[in-house]
């Protein structure tokens, strides 16, 4: 039963700290459109979608109502769509003409975010997910709401380095497709190594192959109520400070529990996971870096920084699972840059670098997110920093990711506005020496040791 002060205690952190559902993703499996006609491809995704998805916005509504909870976005994911038009693109061009349905699709059902314009090539590219790629950079020119997302890695079968030089380019295409738009066709890009197979997150949200045909996912963020709890927990032990969080993340994962039983509920369809995921916004008071201040560092970035997060990730995890039987995705603690008010501030401080970044991404829940770095930064760099993280998702076995954003005409120190959940942030330095003979090598690096196992 629940008692009158859990739901004062649940009214609080609504009001005064920030917490919020995050969004609710609705899963969609493609897998029963696919045709080799492209015209028929496109009617049934867009048929499907909207079908599937005509009251998602609305439901989410409904229960921001019924109960109080803000629900900030409502998403859709879909299968890697260069497995579903593997058979009808022939082109780079035909894979756009996806994006451009599933763009349409998305504004159709009213949806903030869709994603699955993705492909899996942890150990080799077919010919139809090398078209994918390629399509990247125009699809996220001339859509709105499509994401994008490529697995070049695993712990199982190594890192592709063929896709990591390729995603370098990518990524620098793409960042010049928008420059009119400070390159933010970047956000909605990322390259994982270790993609997980139920991530509602954006921008590297899609619906896994092995999951059922439709699946509602929840994703819960409450930096601001554990950093608040937090407050009752200074000068007192580690111990004491584990248990603060802990207790708090079961709390925080109870409401988004609910809200995902109402949802699966309302839409009738399967309820997938929880995804308590301590993910920041650009709101005062709703930050991961304020979070590791008030366990005691002056700034992230400062000695320290790496091992407070280890234990804020795996606390969240605790407590988290506790408070659901279906806890999933990419959950713990996020650290992007444009996104976290405290941690743009450790930048201008002069207290957080790329290098800082990166030993964190080691404990945390994904990997170097939302960082602007310079706009003339070179193709074989970027792949340089793509291999480097996902070499340390492959050797831990662990999800790590990528979502850089050179920002084309602006260098280190210039300001960077995104906008809305995206935020802003300083263009960040690079290390300026070269690795293109690393990159260049091609072929695959072999998986670790460890992965050897039935």
């Amino acid at each position: 039963m629940i008692n009158i002060f859990e739901v004062n205690e649940t009214n609080k952190m609504i009001e005064q700290e920030n917490l919020d559902v995050r969004t609710i993703t609705l899963g969609i499996s493609l897998l029963d459109c696919v045709d080799s006609d492209l015209e028929k491809l496109q009617n049934r995704i867009y048929e499907k979608i909207t079908k599937k998805a005509k009251n998602l916005v609305s439901v989410g509504r409904a229960i921001e109502m019924e109960y109080g909870i803000p629900i900030v976005n409502k998403r859709i994911s879909v299968t890697p769509i260069a497995l579903v038009g593997g058979n009808a693109c022939k082109s780079p061009e035909d894979f756009l003409t996806l994006a451009k349905t599933l763009d349409d699709a998305a504004k159709t059902v009213g949806v903030n975010f869709i994603g699955g314009y993705s492909a899996l090539v942890s150990k080799g590219m077919t010919p139809a997910e090398e078209r994918l790629i390629r399509s990247i950079p125009q699809a996220l020119a001339e859509t709105d709401r499509v994401c994008a997302s490529v697995n070049v890695g695993s712990t199982k079968t190594g890192i592709n380095m063929d896709a990591v030089k390729l995603m370098g380019e990518i990524i620098l295409e793409t960042a010049r497709k928008t420059k009119d738009r400070d390159s933010c066709g970047c956000t909605k890009l990322v390259v994982f190594c270790n993609a997980p197979d139920d991530n509602p997150f954006m921008a590297g949200a899609f619906h896994g192959v092995t999951e059922a045909d439709s699946i509602i996912n929840v994703g819960v963020s409450g930096p601001g109520v554990v950093k608040n709890a937090l407050k009752s927990a200074r000068g007192a032990d580690f111990e004491t400070l584990c248990e603060t969080i802990k207790r708090t993340a079961f709390k925080v994962t109870r409401v988004g529990q609910l809200v995902a039983q109402e949802a699966s509920r309302k839409m009738e369809v399967p309820f997938g996971i929880v995804d308590l995921s301590l993910a920041p916004t650009p709101a005062v008071g709703d930050s991961v870096a304020d979070i590791l201040k008030e366990i005691g560092v002056e700034h992230p970035g400062a000695p320290g920084t790496t091992a407070a997060l280890a234990l804020l990730n795996d606390q969240v995890k605790k407590g988290g699972v506790m408070a659901s039987s279906s806890v999933g995705g990419l959950s713990g603690a996020f650290i992007p840059v444009s996104e976290d008010q405290g941690m743009i501030d450790a930048v201008e401080a002069g207290a957080l670098t790329l290098e800082k970044l990166e030993a964190m991404t080691c404990v945390c829940s994904v990997g170097l997110d939302m960082i602007a770095i310079p706009g003339d930064t070179s193709a074989s760099t970027i792949s340089g920093i793509i291999a480097d993280e996902a070499a340390i998702g492959m050797v831990n076995q662990k999800t790590t990711a990528v979502r850089l954003i050179p920002v084309i005409g602006k260098g280190v120190g210039d300001c960077v506005e995104f906008g809305g959940l995206l935020g802003h942030g300083p263009v960040m330095p690079v290390n300026s020496f070269s690795c293109e003979a690393f990159v260049q090598r091609g072929g695959r690096i072999p998986a670790p040791i460890h992965s050897f196992k039935n």
